[in-house]
């Protein structure tokens, strides 16, 4: 089939080898496929093409005297087909279409986090050591107001302050963040 003699139409004898097998034995073939591919048409079709390729690839296989028919022969190299098809989607990472990843689960970003990180740095450091040691002590080291105001030796108050002051100046410095220093 791989080299036939043209015919007057401009056709080959395999071409017409190759569209008889497909008539004679395509139906049965493609319902094998359907079910081997869990009702998946557009698979089960592309397998049928794949076997009928093997067919043209190997026309000694479909003219050998040992059986009276091809049929179990491409029923074999469908199957095979289909469950090397079916072994290759399973090493693979399922597809997924537009709805899932719309409804899909974002997961943060390490490098985005460490980003964000060195900004704050930077921008803490433009605070005055006063504001600076507030800041530290309430939002980075988690003490109570009563607690940093014991460490620094200062009033309440003035560690309240100095935290709404610092964090004020951080949304001056940092105006992408500004919602998450609220």
């Amino acid at each position: 089939m791989t080299a036939g003699t043209t015919l007057t139409n401009g056709t080959t004898t395999a071409e017409h080898e190759l569209a008889a097998l497909q008539r004679e034995h395509g139906r049965p073939l493609f319902a094998l496929l359907l079910r081997l591919c869990d009702g998946d048409r557009q698979r089960a079709e592309d397998l049928v093409q794949e076997t009928l390729v093997r067919a043209w690839q190997h026309p000694e296989a479909l003219r050998a005297a040992d059986f009276e028919s091809v049929r179990p022969w491409l029923m074999t190299v469908g199957r095979r087909l289909a469950i090397d098809a079916r072994r290759a989607r399973q090493a693979r990472p399922p597809e997924v279409g537009d709805a899932i990843l719309e409804n899909a689960r974002v997961i943060s970003d390490h490098a985005e986090r460490a980003a964000e990180m060195l900004d704050v740095r930077e921008a803490v450091k433009t605070l005055t050591p006063e504001h600076r040691e507030v800041l530290v002590l309430v939002y980075f080291q988690g003490a109570s107001v009563a607690e940093a105001a014991e460490t620094l030796g200062i009033p309440p108050g003035t560690v309240k302050s100095r935290a709404y002051y610092a964090l004020r100046a951080l949304r001056r410095v940092l105006p992408g963040y500004a919602a998450d220093l609220r």
